[in-house]
């Protein structure tokens, strides 16, 4: 026999016992499926929860001052946003950037008085794209404002409740300028948002970023953070390098996303490492069948094995022979699983599933102000695929390692003894 009929041959011994090989072949199947769906799930839920929170925040790169990240202040800008915008611009993947100011700031009405964080904007050179809040489903009540330099004020709704403001009544809000004296602005309620998570509902105020900087202070290019907007988030951490590197100015520090959001980040990385984990027991669990499934079959046939080894077979050609009977297990597995998934992905990628009715004594959930989805969607990375795919292609051959070697130590004369 030639080397080119091994192949055939492991194809017809996994089909002498159909009902076993379909066992296993299903164990695969399912296990794969499995593994594909849940890190779709979170390749999606988790991506989207990052590019919301660039969105409510600072990006997915963050240029501030290098001591504003540990203790946020409005002494702490950004001068010369111009040339540092002209900068971002040039390199690779960035998709947009965006000045804004942000800092803490004491609200008072005739009612009551709270403290917020605000962002100050320019609605000119931002969309929905690069500030979340600029939704029209976000936006509750009012209107959004159309000029960098109006004198309005938008809260969030539960804020507004608490201060008991109605649109257009006079807000003052309070806040210390670049010297760090206290400054104050007035401002009538222009409208009132709803972002979903109900600590930010209660806490955020927006204003035009032009009058902001009348009042503290600030020169026309000056900021507290530039927000750069990449097309990949997964490419954050490479992008701040090579803005870091483009930038190279002094008292200026360029953070992705995962450092000027450590609670997301940990969040995001803890429940990443329990799917991991619970994919790589799946894999143990698959490898665990296969194993079975070879061992028995390698015993059930050392009498076979015997008489191939003394007609001429080597036991490097038995070896392969079985780990060939490993790789057809892995391949058509891997096809049915792709067969099986595909239906139920596509649904999941357009429709979700729908979680509000189990949410909806609590409402949302929001992490480190972020509000997570109530549709839970599915969309998968090409690596993710890769990587599962490999997995289950290398613990199907190590499965097969064994019982493979068994084959190949088979004595003839012992084994054909053997009825």
């Amino acid at each position: 026999m030639n080397r080119q009929n091994l192949p055939a041959m492991a194809w017809r011994n996994l089909w002498r016992n159909r009902r076993r090989t379909l066992l296993t072949l299903f164990s695969i199947v399912f296990g794969v499926f499995l593994a594909i769906m849940f890190t779709a799930l979170q390749d999606r839920n988790w991506s989207d929860m990052i590019d919301l929170a660039a969105k409510l925040g600072g990006g997915h790169v963050t240029i501030a001052h290098t001591e504003y990240q540990d203790a946020p202040s409005l002494k702490k800008s950004v001068v010369g946003s111009a040339e540092l915008l002209r900068i971002v611009s040039t390199v690779t993947g960035v998709r947009r950037v965006a000045e804004r100011i942000s800092g803490h700031v004491m609200l008072n009405t005739t009612y009551d008085s709270f403290g917020a964080a605000f962002i100050a904007f320019d609605p000119k050179n931002e969309t929905e794209n690069t500030l979340s809040l600029l939704s029209p489903d976000a936006l509750l009540t009012g209107k959004m404002f159309a000029a960098a330099d109006e004198k309005g004020i938008i809260l969030g709704h539960r804020l507004a409740e608490n201060l008991g403001a109605e649109l257009g009544n006079k807000i003052v809000y309070t806040m210390t300028d670049k010297q760090g004296d206290i400054v104050s602005g007035l401002a009538r309620l222009s409208g009132t948002i709803k972002t979903g998570a109900p600590g930010l509902d209660a806490s955020l105020g927006l204003l035009p970023i032009a009058t902001v900087r009348r009042i503290v202070g600030y020169a026309a290019d000056e900021n507290t953070q530039l927000a750069v907007f990449v097309d990949d988030q997964r490419n954050s951490g490479a992008i701040a390098d090579e803005l870091a590197q483009a930038v190279n100015a002094t008292g200026v520090a360029v953070l992705p996303w995962y450092e000027n959001q450590p609670d997301l980040a940990a969040f995001i990385a803890m429940k990443v490492g329990g799917t991991r984990f619970i994919s790589a027991f799946i894999a143990l669990l698959v490898a665990a069948g296969i194993f079975n499934t070879l061992f028995v079959s390698v015993m059930e046939r050392l009498r076979e094995f015997g008489i191939l080894t003394a007609i001429g077979f080597s036991p490097g050609r038995l070896f392969t022979l079985v780990m060939l009977e490993s790789l057809w297990l892995a391949l058509v597995g891997l096809a049915g699983a792709a067969a099986l998934t595909i239906a139920p992905y596509r649904y999941l990628a357009a429709a979700g599933i729908d979680v509000s009715q189990v949410l909806a004594e609590q409402g949302t959930i929001d992490v480190a102000g972020v509000a997570m989805s109530t549709v839970l969607k599915v969309g998968i990375f090409p690596e993710s695929v890769v990587m599962i795919c490999t997995v289950a292609v290398i613990a199907t051959l190590v499965a097969g390692i064994y019982p493979a070697w068994r084959a190949s130590t088979v004595e003839p004369v012992e084994a054909i003894k053997l009825v």
